[in-house]
C-alpha cells in the first residue's frame, strides 16, 4: 500500500514562474468610457484656455520687445544729435566768452587812453600856465575851439 500512495499525484497545483501574477483587466463599460472622454475633453478645454492666454501674452511680449528695440535705436540717434548740438553750442559759448574777454580788453584800452588824455590835458594846462581847476566828476576839461 505504500507504493499506491507514492504513485498518486497531488491535486494541488503550483503555479509556474512564467505565468503572470496580475489579474486580467476588465473591459471598461460604456459609461466609464463616456466619463473618461468627458474628463479628457474638460482638461483639454482648460488647457487651451490657459495656453491661449499665455500665447497672447507671449505675442504681446514679442511685439513690445520689437517696439522697445525701435525706440532704443531712435533714442541712440537722438542722443547723437543732441551731442552734436551740445558741441555746437559749446563752441558758440567759447566764442562769446572770448569776445567778452576782447570787450574787456577794449574797455581796458579805452580807460588807458582816457588816462593818457588826462595826463596830456594836465601837461597842456601846465604848459599854458592855467590854474588847476577842481572837477567834481573827475572828467576831462577839454575845450572846444
Amino acid at each position: 500500500m505504500l507504493s499506491d500512495s507514492a504513485s498518486t499525484t497531488s491535486t494541488t497545483a503550483v503555479p509556474s514562474s512564467s505565468a503572470s501574477t496580475t489579474p486580467p483587466t476588465p473591459k471598461p463599460t460604456r459609461a466609464q468610457a463616456e466619463a473618461r472622454a468627458a474628463v479628457l475633453a474638460s482638461l483639454n478645454s482648460a488647457g487651451h484656455s490657459y495656453s491661449s492666454a499665455l500665447q497672447s501674452r507671449a505675442t504681446d511680449l514679442h511685439s513690445n520687445a520689437a517696439a522697445l528695440d525701435k525706440q532704443q535705436a531712435q533714442l541712440e540717434q537722438s542722443s547723437k544729435a543732441l551731442a552734436k548740438e551740445s558741441a555746437k553750442l559749446e563752441r558758440e559759448v567759447d566764442k562769446a566768452v572770448k569776445d567778452l574777454k576782447g570787450f574787456g580788453d577794449v574797455q581796458n584800452w579805452a580807460e588807458m587812453l582816457e588816462r593818457d588824455f588826462c595826463v596830456l590835458e594836465e601837461t597842456m594846462r601846465l604848459v599854458e600856465g592855467e590854474a588847476e581847476v577842481e572837477r567834481e566828476s573827475g572828467g576831462s576839461l577839454w575845450k572846444g575851439n
